[in-house]
């Protein structure tokens, strides 16, 4: 029997705390398909951090010119995501952008969004940074994008479970 992966979330951001917002959102879905799309900023989300675009390498004019409007973003999530629980390893951050994006869009959120804790055991706890490393290493990944940070998550996911399996055979 394949077990189904669970579906992880990223969102990377104008920065972080007072006036944040969301300027990318990637999902990695139960079959391991990813996608990403770009937010374009509503007119009264002005915050914008040097630090965090060097971070993830998103101009805000990037996102003038090609981001996607927060009404299709939130339609194009519900679509993808219904119904589902999604799982991410930066809650508490990305929980506040998306309900201001959902709320912003003044659409309801089809899915849930919970802490990637949930789905891991206390081994994958453990040796969960080493192994995020080595993969980010292994897909060559500079900067923090929403699409590629989903992958990863649920790439670790897949390789703490199978290192856990390894240890409980050994």
């Amino acid at each position: 029997m394949i077990e189904r992966l669970p579906a992880m979330l990223d969102i990377e951001a104008s920065g972080f705390g007072r006036g944040s917002y969301p300027i990318e959102i990637g999902a990695a879905l139960e079959n391991g398909e990813v996608f990403s799309m770009l937010v374009r900023p509503e007119p009264d989300w002005q915050h914008w951090d040097e630090q965090a675009e060097s971070v993830h390498g998103i101009s805000r004019e990037l996102l003038i010119s090609n981001g996607l409007p927060i009404r299709e973003v939130a339609e194009t999530l519900n679509q993808r995501l219904e119904g589902l629980v999604v799982y991410s390893d930066g809650w508490g951050f990305d929980s506040s952008w998306l309900s201001l994006l959902f709320y912003s869009a003044h659409k309801k959120q089809a899915f849930r969004l919970d802490t990637i804790a949930r789905v891991m055991s206390e081994h994958q706890m453990q040796v969960w940074d080493v192994e995020k490393e080595k993969i980010r290493q292994a897909m060559q990944i500079g900067y923090h994008r929403a699409g590629q940070d989903a992958a990863v998550l649920q790439k670790t996911w897949i390789a703490t479970r199978q290192n856990q399996s390894q240890a409980n055979k050994g």
